[in-house]
């Protein structure tokens, strides 16, 4: 007797299906996405900052487009401005290298900017505001030169114009860089444009 209801079961749901009744369906909507905002950190605090040293920014990569985060350099008071410079630069540098804080990594920030990587002002006859790299630009990732030409083109380090004359350690070609919104939204993909320094 069991037997035989347990293969009517089967003959039982076909024909309630046949009726029109519908087996009710599982809700998948398990809510809205967690909360935390990619590439969102709260603010530093300016004073806090300039007690560490000179506030700056750096452009760190996050959600495949550059996001400037505040930092700081010290300088010592007194500093020439050519050699001010070249330490604000090496700082730059050295902030860029470095791994994001751990606030910064769990919001997606990360760098591609090489560590050891240093910096000299300008060679004989090179512009005042020239910047010397121990690698030359052209062997950098495209997300690592994006990174440091936006980061040092509106810097102290540089005239401040949205660009930066940048050249390898030897005494090759310099080459005028410049920070684009197209550069900052597409780091991987659009090179920051160029053009070649002349009249050295």
């Amino acid at each position: 007797m069991t037997v035989r209801r347990l293969l009517a079961l089967p003959l039982l749901g076909l024909l309630l299906g046949g009726c029109g009744i519908r087996a009710t369906e599982v809700p998948t909507d398990f809510g809205a996405a967690p909360s935390r905002v990619p590439c969102s950190l709260p603010g530093p605090k300016l004073s806090t900052q300039s007690a560490q040293g000179v506030p700056v920014q750096v452009f760190l990569l996050c959600g495949a487009s550059l996001v400037a985060v505040d930092r700081s350099v010290r300088v010592p008071e007194g500093t020439p401005d050519a050699r001010r410079r070249v330490i604000v630069a090496q700082g730059l540098l050295d902030q860029l290298a470095a791994s994001p804080a751990a606030a910064e990594r769990s919001a997606g920030y990360t760098t591609y900017v090489p560590g050891a990587l240093n910096v000299t002002g300008p060679h004989p006859g090179d512009p005042e505001d020239a910047l010397r790299l121990s690698t030359p630009p052209s062997r950098l990732t495209s997300y690592a030169l994006a990174q440091l030409v936006c980061t040092l083109s509106d810097s102290a380090a540089t005239e401040g114009d949205g660009s930066v004359i940048l050249g390898g350690p030897d005494a090759g070609p310099l080459h005028r860089y410049e920070c684009t919104a197209d550069v900052r939204d597409r780091p991987g993909t659009i090179a920051p444009p160029s053009s070649e320094v002349t009249g050295r």
